[in-house]
């Protein structure tokens, strides 16, 4: 027991460090706030398909093998194709690869279900919010808004000029950097980092 609680311990520190807090909102993100000049039709979320769930659409994207696989190993596969509906801040292959390999394979073994899990469940909101949504509850948040996550703690939302920031519990940053896939159970809204639940 004490050897499992100090791998994850560890587990978290090297995530923690490998997933520093952005500042800076990148270049290519794509409006979320209806800006006319936002990224063309092609650069839809993974070309996602309104008519399938956040699970089956995870597991046909492109851009998203590690979170497939994850949500597979972690057992939520069935969970995000149940009516729902769900909001999920998808992080990418490129936001998965910031996190160090040891922590990645670490989330990946049997014995770290539960914190894969965790980690995974910090990425859903239940209840389906569009980037209109999020803005206006940041607007009538005075700047802010903070979310209740699946795992049951706050996720809060801002603003970086037009783009939806997301900060974590345990203070890493992501940029929301395409939104409003439409699924059959909710709405993904891509991000560019994997959010760090406290653990």
């Amino acid at each position: 027991m004490k050897t499992h609680l100090i791998l994850t311990a560890a587990a978290v520190a090297l995530a923690l460090s490998g997933c520093g807090s952005k500042t800076e909102t990148p270049a290519d993100t794509t409006s979320v706030a209806g800006d006319e000049t936002a990224a063309p039709a092609a650069a839809t979320p993974s070309a996602m398909l309104a008519s399938s769930t956040i699970a089956a659409n995870l597991a046909a994207a492109p851009d998203h093998k590690s979170l497939a696989a994850a949500v597979t190993q972690a057992g939520l596969g069935q969970t995000l194709s149940e009516t729902g509906p769900f909001t999920l801040f998808a992080p990418t292959d490129a936001a998965f690869a910031q996190v160090p390999p040891v922590t990645r394979d670490g989330w990946m073994r049997p014995a770290q279900k539960d914190v894969l899990a965790g980690v995974l469940k910090y990425h859903v909101v239940p209840g389906k919010l569009t980037a209109a949504d999020l803005a206006a509850s940041i607007a009538e948040g005075g700047g802010k808004a903070v979310l209740k996550t699946a795992d049951g703690q706050d996720l809060t939302a801002t603003k970086s000029g037009d783009a939806i920031l997301l900060t974590s519990a345990s203070g890493n940053k992501a940029t929301v950097t395409q939104a409003d896939a439409a699924q059959s159970n909710g709405v993904v809204h891509v991000v560019d980092a994997v959010l760090l639940p406290k653990m």
